[in-house]
């Protein structure tokens, strides 16, 4: 497909020019991949007086209805220096009336009385049937009759400028018609007859203007697969380029120092445990970059196998760099990792933004001349005057808070150093083959055999004073409490009680006889790392904070967790702060406030984590509750690629493509035989593609 520029396509005029251009859509591929957000079949048309009804038999109206209705009457008004649309709808069985409480001047252009409308949206009844913001769209019966017709979200830009859905879906439709004898396939040929794919031309003509539920769903189906293709051709390159790459710090058996360090140990290291060091081993012996991501739930012992593979490369001469994504996690490993190093003769540096000009200069100078035998820091760790001696094993841990950038920055400091990659976070199958594709992967599931299971009870408002009693007699006995809170101040847009105006309180009233200390994010590391030691020496205290405190920060004696708001939380951040307790033989708790009016699904959503403690079954219902966007956030690449797969609700699709992609790299690395597809990989993912090569 040639490179057309919104201005060059002919049958567009100025006005959708401009209005298309000001959106982000500038040339020809951002316009024919604006799919619409969703499709209402004609046969699925609803009569208003059904919903009476539906009404009386469900109790409520759980979802959306779409009616074929006319325009019988329409009223501008204003509230508060603000214009609000109401549209009369009827359909001959009875009458229902939309509101547009935004851009309603342009709704009131577009909506005339007497004409006929497709509309769809969630009724609710109050006396009569209304619904907000209903999608819409212009129809004539004759034209309309076994149609599926597509919804575009519509931004305010194309507002403006007159544009809503209908409008859209003709502009698209004209412009694929003047260009579609130059969209061509890039999916190899044999790939498509394999899985009985449509070609590149009737799919998008297809997802645009649906002739019929089956051509829809096909065209659907071998988008989506091409969407995830590309992306599984970025990892298959990466891990192919990685298994062919020869490493400069082989090892050839364990060195000086695993073994001492290994029976100083004074636990039993669990199956998973064992089982991924030995895998850790292997890849460090195989003469090839070792690329790992090490999963393990809260509490498994993942620091122990980063120390393991430590003690491999360090007693064989090479120098270690362990990243973390915040101060307070940083120093925590350095000091774990000065704990189980004091009986060897090992040199660790610890390098943060927090620290002196001098200190700095001399922790700098240690690195560079092989001094330095572990670098643990924060991304301080990858600016440019950082410069190893023989950085031959970078770790990298909650590595999903880090972008590719800045993981890319890091071991490119080294001369291909392997990478081993941890999260405490479990991750759903789909979003590790998404966005972690090209990596091994080792997962550790199994927990230490001395560790309790956390009780986790849900407590409403009513009842805070009892859990308040609770606390205390945890403290009494010697032990430590955190209450988490998930903002910092209050503010005028959220009711919310915030850590800083509750520490107060706490400190007042309920915990006035104990230490307490609040922790947040808007405090300097050095901040940060005072309240910390206060709280771990402190005899009995009590931890007001907000999730600063989510992943990494291990205080033994810490027995209950209190999460206020819990419901405002998504599960797999609420199983990584119940992950704060339980890290020693002691009975711990974990108690979930929710407040008051809470709804139906997030009390459901809360009840899984009464339920379960096994957070990779916990990460896969928060995927699938909260979806990609939020679960992911914005920083994996890849995600942001897709427009219209699902990783949760197309992970077939994606097992699929992943297969085939692979299997091309294999057999054509450079897609030398595939030119077309080389040139469109370079194109859109050329950023991307380079940062993979690392």
């Amino acid at each position: 497909m040639k490179d057309i520029t919104i201005d060059q396509i002919q049958s567009l005029d100025s006005k959708s020019k401009a209005a298309l251009t000001k959106c982000g859509i500038k040339n020809l591929f951002d316009l024919i991949y604006y799919f619409p957000k969703r499709y209402i079949d004609r046969k699925n048309v609803t009569a208003i007086r059904e919903l009476y009804s539906i009404l009386k038999q469900d109790g409520e109206i759980k979802k959306e209805y779409n009616f074929i209705v006319k325009v019988v009457d329409k009223r501008s008004v204003t509230s508060r220096n603000r214009q609000i649309l109401n549209v009369t709808f009827s359909d001959d069985t009875g009458f229902i009336n939309c509101a547009w409480f935004h851009y309603a001047s342009f709704y009131n252009k577009k909506i005339q009385v007497g004409e006929q409308y497709l509309i769809s949206g969630k009724p609710s009844y109050r006396g009569k049937w209304e619904i907000a913001h209903p999608d819409y769209q212009k129809i004539k019966n004759e034209d309309f009759e076994g149609k599926i017709v597509p919804f575009y979200q519509i931004a305010p830009e194309m507002r403006i400028k007159g544009i809503d859905s209908s409008v859209l879906e003709k502009i698209i439709f004209t412009v694929l018609t003047e260009v579609k004898e130059q969209l061509t396939d890039l999916v190899p040929v044999h790939i498509l007859e394999k899985f009985k794919f449509p070609d590149f031309k009737s799919s998008i003509m297809e997802i645009h203007k649906p002739s019929n539920d089956f051509s829809l769903i096909n065209s659907l189906k071998r988008l989506k697969f091409e969407e995830f293709f590309y992306l599984q051709l970025l990892f298959a390159r990466r891990k192919q380029r990685n298994i062919l790459r020869q490493s400069k710090f082989k090892i050839s058996d364990k060195g000086l120092l695993f073994d001492r360090f290994y029976d100083l140990l004074t636990f039993e290291l669990t199956d998973d445990q064992k089982k991924t060091i030995k895998e850790i081993y292997s890849d460090l012996r195989s003469g090839k970059v070792m690329n790992r991501l090490l999963q393990g739930d809260v509490g498994s012992g993942k620091t122990i196998v980063a120390l393991s593979a430590v003690m491999l490369m360090v007693g064989s001469g090479f120098q270690c760099a362990v990243m973390a994504p915040t101060e307070i996690l940083a120093e925590q490993l350095y000091l774990e990792f000065k704990s189980y190093c004091k009986e060897f003769e090992i040199n660790i540096s610890f390098l943060s933004g927090g620290l002196s000009n001098k200190l700095r200069d001399e922790v700098l100078n240690n690195i560079a001349n092989g001094v330095t035998d572990i670098a643990i820091g924060t991304h301080a760790l990858f600016q440019k005057d950082v410069l190893f001696s023989s950085l031959g094993l970078v770790i990298i841990d909650e590595q999903h808070r880090f972008g590719v950038m800045q993981r890319g920055d890091l071991i490119e400091k080294g001369d291909a150093p392997h990478v081993l990659s941890m999260s405490a976070t479990p991750i759903p199958r789909t979003v590790t083959l998404s966005i972690y594709g090209d990596l091994d992967v080792s997962i550790i599931k199994s927990m230490p055999s001395n560790r309790k299971k956390i009780i986790t009870k849900l407590r409403s408002d009513d009842e805070l004073n009892k859990i308040y009693d609770f606390i205390k007699s945890e403290l009494d006995k010697g032990n430590k409490a955190y209450i988490i809170f998930p903002l910092v101040e209050k503010s005028e847009k959220s009711d919310l009680s915030a850590a800083s105006d509750q520490y107060f309180k706490f400190k007042e009233n309920q915990f006035k006889d104990y230490d307490v200390f609040l922790l947040h994010g808007k405090m300097r590391s050095i901040e940060k790392e005072e309240v910390m030691q206060k709280f771990k020496s402190a005899k009995n205290g009590v931890l007001v904070s907000t999730t600063v405190v989510e992943v990494g920060v291990d205080v033994k004696e810490a027995t209950v967790i209190l999460i206020m708001h819990a419901e405002r939380f998504g599960l797999a951040q609420l199983h990584q702060l119940r992950g704060r307790v339980g890290r020693n033989s002691i009975q711990s708790y974990c108690i979930l406030n929710y407040s008051t009016g809470i709804g139906e699904e997030s009390m459901e959503r809360l009840k899984v984590m009464e339920e379960t403690s096994d957070g990779f079954s916990l990460s896969e219902k928060d995927f699938e509750i909260r979806g990609p966007g939020e679960f992911l956030g914005d920083n994996q690449s890849g995600y942001s690629d897709l427009k219209i797969a699902n990783l949760f609700r197309d992970r077939d699709l994606l097992e699929m493509a992943r297969k085939e992609a692979f299997q091309l790299l294999s057999q054509d690395f450079n897609l030398s035989d595939h030119q077309s597809l080389r040139d469109y990989m370079n194109k859109k993912f050329g950023e991307v593609w380079d940062i993979l090569k690392y």
